[in-house]
This record gives C-alpha cells, structure tokens and sequence, in this order.
C-alpha cells in the first residue's frame, strides 16, 4: 500500500459547510479523496505554465456552418495536424455546429493552436479545456 502523509487543513467553518456538501453531492468517499482530487487538478493545470511541457487537452468551438468559418477551422486544423489526436463534429441546430478537438504536445503550441481558432470569424464560442497526459500524477 502507498505509504499517506497526513496534514491539518484549516478554514472558516461556512467554507467547510459548502465543501462537505461538494463532496456529498460529487459522491466522494471522505475530504481526503476530496482534497486529493482538486491537488491532483491543480498541479495538472499548473504544467500549461511551462510552454515545453508535453500536455493534453481539448479545444471546444462553437461556429456558424455558414460562410466560411468551417473551411479555415479546417484548415487551421491541417496546419497543426501534428497536435490532434481526435475531432468530434456535431450539428446543434441548422445553423450552429459544435467541434471538439483532442489534443496533445507542447503547452505553448496547443494555445497557440486554440487562439487561432477561436478568433476565426464565424466561431461563436471558442475554450481550451486544460488536460493532462496523466504521466508523474500520482
């Protein structure tokens, strides 16, 4: 068994009060798995600092189908072909499509690669979704 070290966390009781029912409502055994849990985020979100660290992650875009819009996400997309794991396409109205695009490299190429989609004119709703490669996360 991994050997567990054990700290005290304090905090103002109504702070503790919404945690507990977090975690009653997210279905976690105790606070410890909790806590675990939101650390093992955090140091996750924190390797995107480091632009050479190896990452993973998504891009959600939200864009009108009209026009032109589709051609140069596509596009965009072929110039980082190198970056993307998966591409998820769904029609959410006779207008509006939704793409989310899996990807994985280095930090500072995969931000790059989401601002230039998101300022495509035509994209609605553009997010890089911080991931992680899961590797040295205990």
């Amino acid at each position: 068994m991994e050997e567990l070290t054990r700290f005290g966390v304090s905090m103002a009781p109504e702070l503790l009060e919404q945690f507990d029912k977090l975690i009653a409502r997210k279905g976690y055994a105790n606070r410890s798995e909790a806590i675990r849990d939101l650390i093992r985020a955090a140091v996750a979100e924190s390797r995107w600092e480091d632009e050479n660290n190896e990452v993973a992650g998504a891009v959600c875009i939200v864009y009108d189908h009209h026009g032109n819009a589709g051609r140069l996400v596509a596009d965009t997309q072929h110039k980082a072909y190198k970056s993307i794991v998966s591409t998820t396409h769904v029609h959410l109205s006779h207008e509006t499509c939704l793409e989310v695009v899996v990807v994985r490299g280095r930090a500072g190429e995969l931000k790059t690669l989401a601002d230039e989609v998101t300022k495509i004119k035509g994209v609605k709703y553009g997010r890089l979704v911080l991931g992680t490669t899961g590797e040295n996360l205990p």
